[in-house]
């Protein structure tokens, strides 16, 4: 009997739910001969929701690839189905697919923010911005009604403690009523990532996120309420989105962004097959020459997971793109340090037992 090949899903970024690099067991689709009509189709794939009750919610990390030591992601698993998410992976551990399972299968901490105020007042916790979002985008659909980020912030801005968020979604303009009043305090950083600026592009990239003309206007939205933000060329595909890279500083500029970053496509684990069956499948004309450039900027492979390099890859490709940001950042004024967010108003939530103060 013949394979069957993997079905593309209107909606979704993933081709079909490949197994994980865990799995003992395989199920491949095949066409035994019967006829199948439309009442003979697979169900809709549709989303579901599962709450996680988190033990904490505060992770570090001592990379030096990133400029922050302690993060909050809300959500695991992403609706978006940006093809080349590098949180793909973390599903293998629950034992699903880093394909379909990835971006329809969502777990969700429902206890965050009660979970972030008793971290917060812990003896000898010491404040420092923490990173909102950096797994899994923190403004996914699911946020519209769970609103667990906004709780989060809620009680970051009760502390006064310092945020940086990173997101692709509009909807978090709806926050703009605590983010705001944080940003006059220097409380809150937040950068916009853009992969491109052609909706049909990131109609294929990033299917559930905002459309382009939404993040250009999501960061005109921040910076007009006082935000500092800054927008991400991330990530920068070779092949693909690498021509983008002054369109989107401009666009990004005009809208008022204040700085601008780029991360070269990172390919671990299991994404680099999802990636591959992405590319062939959407720019079959194209998909040997963008596998082969990877491969040029990550010394021969298709992932670098070395710390140094695996963000900004290596070699004369690297170095020309790099080299072209460099000169567009400075060209449309985004080459401005970050504005230092304060920690020094950090007021630690009561503990049980604690002394009231009479005025």
């Amino acid at each position: 009997m013949d394979e069957l090949p993997p079905t593309v899903l209107k909606g979704r970024g993933a081709i079909g739910a490949m197994k994980h690099r865990f799995t003992e067991r395989d199920r491949v689709a095949v066409d035994d001969g019967w006829w199948r009509d439309e009442e003979e189709a697979p169900p809709k794939l549709r989303t579901s929701f599962t709450p996680e009750r988190a033990k904490t919610i505060i992770s570090r990390n001592s990379s030096p690839d990133v400029g922050f030591d302690r993060s909050i992601n809300p959500y695991q698993g992403c609706e978006h189905g940006c093809i080349y998410c590098f949180a793909r992976p973390t599903h293998s551990y629950f034992n699903l697919s880093p394909g379909l399972d990835f971006e329809s299968k969502i777990f969700f901490k429902a206890n965050a923010a009660k979970l972030l105020e008793a971290e917060l007042a812990k003896p000898g916790y010491k404040p420092a911005p923490i990173a909102l979002g950096v797994n899994t985008d923190a403004y996914q659909p699911g946020e519209e009604k769970m609103r667990l980020t906004r709780a989060i912030l809620e009680v970051l801005a009760a502390h006064n403690h310092p945020v940086s968020i990173i997101s692709k979604s509009a909807r978090i303009t709806r926050d703009l009523d605590i983010l705001a009043p944080m940003a006059a305090k220097r409380l809150v950083h937040v950068t916009v990532t853009v992969t491109s600026l052609d909706p049909a592009v990131a109609r294929t990239l990033e299917p559930r996120a905002s459309t382009p003309p939404k993040r250009i206007a999501t960061i005109k939205a921040l910076a007009s309420a006082g935000i500092e933000t800054s927008v991400n060329v991330a990530p920068c595909i070779p092949g693909i989105t690498d021509s983008e890279i002054e369109a989107i500083l401009e666009a990004a500029a005009g809208a008022g962004a204040h700085s601008a970053g780029m991360i070269l496509l990172r390919l671990p684990w299991e994404v680099k097959d999802l990636f591959t069956a992405w590319v062939n499948e959407h720019y079959p004309d194209r998909a040997s020459k963008v596998l082969s450039l990877i491969q040029q900027m990550r010394d021969g492979k298709l992932n670098d997971p070395n710390w140094g390099t695996r963000m900004t890859g290596s070699g004369p490709y690297a170095e020309m793109l790099r080299k072209r940001f460099d000169i567009a950042r400075k060209r449309f004024g985004l080459d401005r340090k970050r504005v230092s967010l304060d920690a020094t108003l950090f007021k630690c939530p009561p503990r049980a037992g604690d002394q009231l103060t009479l005025f």
